[in-house]
């Protein structure tokens, strides 16, 4: 019965520590839990970008996308996953500004966290109309780390022509605050 007793002491225990002792509630390094966001769009002044990390992989339909083929133009990039319920709602706004500002404005999707066939069963329903890359690990979200927390999806960033980026949202992003930031990156 001791022993009994003592395993359960020590299960508990085990337990207790699965939850971490974070009280600031911000997402720590590694950390994979969900974030939600406002979808508030932060536009960052030119003086005041940071370069973005040179970043690629395999899309959904086995292509290569890297943001350095986007070199010289700017760059809509939005993290989704076919499970997240935001992700879908904001997907036919996107679709409209990446069809509206098309020439002057590159938009890539990065798939994070998800099962390939169901985020290839999320692209054929919605058509964006541009490439998203597999980012089942979570790698190329960790390269914005400091910039986007690693579980904060949806977000999006606009990386300008220069390859800094200008502006980002955490959480779903709304047609008006988006189309604008994109229009003023792209105009500067």
């Amino acid at each position: 019965m001791r022993a009994k007793s003592t395993t359960l002491v020590l299960l508990a225990l085990l337990v207790a520590g699965c939850a971490g002792t974070n009280q600031s509630g911000q997402p720590q390094a590694g950390d994979t839990r969900f974030v939600a966001g406002d979808g508030k769009m932060q536009v960052f002044g030119v003086a005041d970008r940071k370069a973005a990390p040179a970043i690629g992989g395999e899309t959904l339909d086995g292509a290569t996308a890297t943001l350095a083929a986007h070199k010289g133009k700017v760059v809509v990039l939005n993290f989704w996953a076919s499970w997240c319920g935001p992700c879908r709602a904001e997907a036919p706004m996107l679709k409209e500004v990446a069809a509206k500002t098309k020439g002057g404005v590159e938009f890539l999707g990065v798939d994070f966290k998800d099962r390939k066939a169901d985020a290839q069963a999320f692209e054929r329903t919605e058509q964006t109309g541009y490439p998203s890359i597999f980012d089942q690990p979570g790698k190329v979200a960790l390269a914005f780390q400091g910039t986007v927390p690693p579980a904060a999806i949806p977000s999006t960033l606009i990386i300008d022509a220069q390859g800094k980026i200008a502006a980002r949202a955490l959480g779903a992003v709304k047609y008006t605050d988006l189309m604008n930031a994109v229009t003023k990156v792209r105009d500067e």
